[in-house]
């Protein structure tokens, strides 16, 4: 069992014994009488730096006589356990488990807790290795920034004392390799699982994610609020994503609405998304195929996606939903209007997403159905297809509009904020008056 280290951040605090406490006196008598020739009116320790003696004392501190030294015990709440039986399970006395607990009910409600919730116990055993351990301290974090702890002082008794760490706001420049998967790689320099998805929704028309190898270089600019221990509290935007040399830059556009575009401007979203499922392969395509269930030949008019089923299916472009209902034999089918004379249609899916119904408007990504296997369908797949004015078209050659690209007063803006994200990359995440977190 790891030895317990009070030199880690606050919110692993436990003393060592009631030795502890002798040292910090000791410590705060010598600060206080060393010195005869400072200014007598030096301003008094801030807490900070109170704290900071203490953790030199715990540090110092020699073991209790008869324990041995304190280690930590991490410890989680049991479904349909009591916070009390919870502490008993670190190996101390059941009187000093309901010490802490009433202690720590100064501060939290110690009745009504939830499976799960994970806490630190710092104890001491007996060098006879006979009888209960004692409680030295304890450390429980109640959010992403604050904690509290229990730390035994020099006259025996448990002290209560809440913890804060100070957020602050920054831009970080995370620039790695993959090592795993992007999530895994992504994640160890702070980005989140929400960020992550938005990068993966951002590739999806240009990269496919199965053939990204171990060495494959990415790049990612967003803000996060972050504590003093490096702990990601929120995560704002995505400024700036590159994946194997392909770079999407996020621009809020004057008439309002956030899109992410190229090096040159242009949109990265397209009219159409090539792919209405994330890492779905094709398995049937465009054209004359005998019906795996009819048993004759016939046209396939459109293509299909191999997936499990209840995979989510996405909106392939921004529209209204035409149809949502069963449809001969697609099974339950959507249709979904785009402009232009556009439509694309989405065929044997097991159920509709939320709010899916005619006349509900779309936003490109959004999900709208689950794959399934009704109508005549011998398994769980997606059958896309795209009409244009009318008349289905092969999804996979259709000559579809493309994004929007930037011009004029638009462009020069956008310009501004390349330059911008280019002096964070070459500065390592370096931007005047903000202080910005960089990895490796």
């Amino acid at each position: 069992m790891a030895e317990f280290d009070p030199r880690r951040f606050s919110f692993r605090i436990a003393p060592r014994a009631l030795a502890g406490g002798g040292a910090l006196m000791a410590l705060f008598v010598a600060w206080k009488f060393t010195d005869t020739t400072a200014a007598p009116s030096a301003p008094p320790l801030a807490p900070e730096a109170v704290a900071a003696l203490q953790h030199a004392a715990f540090t110092q501190a020699a073991a209790q006589p008869g324990w041995s030294r304190a280690e930590n015990v991490p410890v989680k709440v049991l479904r349909g356990e009591t916070l009390e039986e919870a502490v008993l399970r670190a190996g101390v006395a059941p009187e000093e488990a309901r010490q802490a607990v009433a202690v720590l009910g100064q501060a939290m409600d110690t009745v009504h807790i939830k499976a799960g919730m994970a806490f630190d116990a710092a104890i001491a055993r007996p060098r006879a290795e006979r009888g209960p351990a004692r409680l030295i301290g304890l450390s429980m974090r109640t959010g992403p920034a604050t904690a509290i702890t229990l730390s035994r002082s020099f006259d025996g008794a448990l002290r209560l004392r809440a913890l804060e760490e100070e957020i602050k706001e920054e831009v970080t420049v995370a620039d790695g390799e993959i090592r795993g998967s992007l999530y895994e790689s992504a994640s160890k320099l702070g980005a989140t699982p929400e960020i992550v998805s938005q990068v993966a929704k951002l590739f999806a028309h240009k990269i496919d994610f199965r053939e990204m190898q171990a060495g494959d270089d990415f790049k990612l600019v967003f803000d996060r609020k972050v504590t003093e221990s490096g702990r990601t509290v929120e995560v704002g935007d995505l400024e700036y994503a590159e994946l194997k040399g392909v770079k999407f830059y996020r621009f809020e556009r004057p008439g309002g609405g956030v899109e992410y575009f190229d090096e040159n401007g242009k949109n990265i979203k397209g009219f159409l998304l090539r792919t209405p499922i994330d890492g779905a392969r094709m398995t049937s395509r465009f054209g004359l195929r005998r019906h795996p269930v009819l048993g004759y030949a016939r046209a396939h008019q459109g293509v299909d996606f191999g997936a499990g089923h209840g995979t989510p299916i996405l909106a392939a472009g921004d529209g209204v939903v035409v149809r949502a209902s069963r449809w001969g034999g697609y099974g339950n089918y959507v249709q979904i209007r785009h402009s232009g004379g556009w439509e694309t249609g989405y065929a044997h899916v097991s159920r509709y997403a939320k709010g899916i119904r005619p006349g509900a408007r779309v936003r490109q990504g959004q999900v709208v159905a689950y794959v399934g296997s009704t109508g005549l369908s011998t398994g769980p797949h997606l059958h896309y297809e795209v009409w244009q004015r009318g008349r289905r078209v092969n999804p996979v050659g259709a000559k579809v509009p493309q994004g929007t690209v930037l011009a004029g007063a638009e462009l020069a803006q956008f310009r501004a904020q390349k330059e911008r994200i280019q002096r964070l990359l070459a500065n390592g995440g370096q931007e005047p008056s903000r202080q910005l977190a960089s990895a490796d």
